[in-house]
């Protein structure tokens, strides 16, 4: 040990001279420097630990599961209010003939085409006539069409409420009238105040119920149904003769049955032919039979 301790290797420890302050920084510069390591590899480790977002893309995947969720939980919510809400679906289903009453009376036109079965042309042609009907005579008529009725059960109660919503009052509604057709159904109505329903009179409001909207409407002429009735009665309130309903077609089809007189034709002659067959179907084998026979 204590040769070891004085070899003049390890002098500069045991030397307890001071030395001058350069020496001593010298020293520790140069020991110190090896062992300090380098501060690249530090940051090049660093951005490889710090790039690393693996894990938290893992988290993605059950985000992902919302979706599907989500779009069952709304259609089961929408199965749930339909189911429990009859009301409201109803309201929606027959909000058309309910809107016709709501927004009242027609300003511009006379025509309240819900059903979009009328074209502009025949929209034209019904303001032009009606306008003119109602500065002369002081009598308004409306024409509504409608696909089907939800709320009451026919064409003739519907116009009633119609006209009871529009012109709450006698003296609004004594000299208007209402015209209904419902497309679906294939029929209409006509209903007013009582100085409408006196100037066309019972049986020309008969006629058009019965004859231009149901007749032409079976047929899908809408157009016509509702542009006739309005002429029909305007010629009544006019006094004019009546123009007629539309001209029905015989849809009768030619039987396919035989009258007596040909049945009995026909059964003679199949008489003759069905004894002729029984003539021939007896008498040829006998003859062939005794031909037969003769010759043995």
């Amino acid at each position: 040990m204590e040769t070891i301790l004085s070899s003049p290797t390890f002098s500069p420890l045991v030397n307890p001279k001071p030395s001058s302050s350069s020496s001593s920084r010298s020293f520790l510069s140069h020991s110190l420097q090896p062992k300090l390591p380098s501060t690249k590899p530090i940051f090049c480790s660093l951005k490889k630990d710090l790039s690393l977002p693996q894990k938290s893309s893992s988290f993605s995947i059950p985000i992902n599961w919302f979706s599907p969720i989500q779009h069952g939980l709304a259609a089961l919510a929408l199965s749930l209010a339909l189911n429990f809400s009859p009301i409201l679906a109803t309201a929606v289903a027959g909000a058309s003939e309910f809107d016709v009453i709501n927004d009242g009376p027609p300003k511009e036109t006379y025509v309240v085409d819900d059903a979009g079965v009328l074209s502009r042309v025949t929209r034209s042609d019904i303001k032009k006539l009606l306008y003119d009907l109602e500065y002369r005579k002081n009598i308004r008529i409306n024409f509504i069409t409608v696909r089907k009725l939800t709320s009451k059960a026919d064409a003739f109660e519907y116009a009633d409420q119609v006209l009871e919503k529009w012109y709450p009052t006698l003296e609004d509604g004594d000299n208007k009238g209402i015209v209904v057709l419902v497309t679906s159904q294939k029929e209409g109505a006509v209903t007013g105040g009582p100085s409408f329903v006196k100037a066309v009179g019972e049986n020309i409001l008969d006629a058009t119920v019965s004859e231009n909207l149901p007749v032409l409407a079976t047929d899908e002429k809408y157009n016509e149904a509702i542009y006739s009735s309005a002429k029909r009665l305007v010629a009544a309130i006019d006094g004019l003769p009546d123009p007629g309903g539309p001209q029905v077609k015989d849809s009768k089809r030619e039987s396919n049955f035989k009258t007596k007189e040909e049945t009995e034709e026909k059964r003679g002659q199949f008489s003759l032919v069905v004894g002729g067959l029984l003539v021939i179907a007896f008498v040829v084998p006998m003859a062939q039979y005794y031909a037969y026979v003769s010759k043995k």
